[in-house]
């Protein structure tokens, strides 16, 4: 059931919601937490796609703010709110209210969002695109127990992972962040299998790769070892190679689907670490409402230590290595029975 209000009210959408259960004969609500998507009109077709299939898992009412920015001065004085409900087999197994915000109502969106929110239910917001420098001091984000970027999306995205962690505080995360949780699982459960110490890490990707530099700080903050990036040509994430005093642990993927998992003394097997979907990406972010202490220790550690990447040759993926990166001893070396610890139990599962 879809219904379109125009020039409307907070007040107005919540009685269109209230109309709409009674109409498909679902009064009660079934949803456990809000999640709120602040982008643009170009991107938001495909955030609320990742939505609406995480909300198979997570059933939530999902609010997706499009800030209509008009050209012309003299509609800028016009503040208007549109809306499109959606309930039943239009919006999945949860709650659909795309807001579309006009005029002055665009710097005051936290005013229209307030009043829609579930009670009593916690709520994520999540900027697919040009997120605030600082999420937690966004008017919408204040609203928020998690706050989700993705630095992926930025045109700077080295510059931007230092912005974070200058603005970091608890409830923030990032998708690029998420996209390392199997790599960081298949590593710490190989460690487990040998009893040796890391003594240098080497992360290979593609350059300027979020993902890289945030697996390259984890890596450097649990282990306390040097870590160098070195260049490749993708996609994403290629290969991890930790040198041991009893050989060598490497976890190769060149196919973005299937990697190669090689321990001294084993033999070589492969594992499914397939790039996954936006979708299992804001899955895995619902799966938990506390703040990631992992991601913080990783982002405070290491955002400043990191170099980046000199440039190779993409093309025929032979990258130059970056300056090695030295973890100073700020805290006790992590073994590797710790290792385990920091992986989210998404992973797990």
């Amino acid at each position: 059931m879809k219904t379109d209000l125009t020039d409307t009210t907070a007040s107005k959408i919540n009685k269109a919601l209230v109309l709409g259960r009674r109409a498909i004969g679902t009064p009660a609500i079934g949803m456990v937490l809000t999640l709120v998507i602040v982008t643009d009109e170009e991107n938001a077709y495909d955030a609320l796609k990742a939505a609406s299939d995480a909300a198979h898992e997570h059933p939530s009412r999902t609010l997706v703010v499009i800030k209509r920015v008009s050209r012309s001065p003299r509609d800028r004085t016009k503040s208007r709110l549109d809306a499109e409900v959606r309930l039943g087999a239009d919006a999945g197994t949860g709650e659909t209210i795309v807001l579309r915000l006009y005029g002055d109502v665009v710097d005051h969106a936290q005013s229209v969002v307030l009043p829609l929110l579930l009670p009593d239910a916690p709520v994520v917001v999540w900027w697919p695109v040009n997120a605030p420098l600082d999420p937690a001091k966004d008017p919408l984000g204040a609203l928020a127990q998690r706050r989700v970027t993705d630095t992926y999306a930025c045109e700077e995205p080295i510059r931007e992972l230092v912005a974070r962690a200058d603005a970091y505080a608890p409830g923030d995360t990032d998708l690029s962040w998420t996209r390392i949780t199997p790599w960081r699982s298949m590593l710490a459960a190989a460690l487990d299998q040998v009893d040796c110490q890391v003594q240098a890490v080497e992360v290979e990707g593609e350059e300027y790769n979020p993902s890289c530099e945030l697996l390259a700080m984890w890596l450097a903050d649990r282990l306390d070892v040097p870590v160098r990036r070195t260049v490749s040509s993708g996609p994403g994430l290629t290969a991890v190679r930790m040198d041991t005093d009893c050989g060598p642990v490497v976890l190769d993927r060149a196919d973005g689907a299937l990697a190669n998992l090689s321990i001294q003394g084993q033999p070589a097997r492969a594992v499914a670490l397939k790039r996954r979907e936006t979708a299992e990406l804001i899955a895995e972010e619902l799966r938990r409402l506390d703040p990631d202490d992992t991601y913080a220790s990783a982002l405070r550690y290491g955002v400043d230590r990191l170099t980046a990447p000199a440039k190779g040759d993409a093309r025929n993926g032979e990258g130059a290595v970056a300056a090695p990166v030295e973890a100073v001893a700020k805290a006790p070396a992590k073994d590797a029975a710790q290792e385990k610890t920091p992986v989210r139990k998404a992973a797990a599962k």
